[in-house]
């Protein structure tokens, strides 16, 4: 099985897609951004709710998806130019 198998799914995913997905979910409700507020949880150690750490995974899923893709075609280019 070719080791880069696992990752053509995240090649597949439309950049617009994850761009989109990262402004509206990733920032939503936008005054605080959701995201923002439960990472500072996660500093303080005060996201210890299920719900909390429900509502962080997905507000993040969409910028997270978008930092690997971004990661992902970062390093094919590097590889490619040398």
């Amino acid at each position: 099985m070719n080791k880069n198998y696992y990752f053509t799914w995240l090649d597949s995913i439309p950049w617009s897609m994850l761009i989109l997905g990262s402004l509206t979910l990733g920032l939503a409700p936008f005054t605080p951004p959701h995201l923002f507020e439960k990472l500072g949880m996660l500093v303080q150690g005060t996201l210890s709710q299920p719900i909390d750490i429900f509502d962080l995974l997905m507000h993040a899923f969409f910028p997270i998806l978008l930092l690997a893709k971004g990661l992902r075609e970062g390093i094919k280019r590097a590889k490619q130019s040398s």
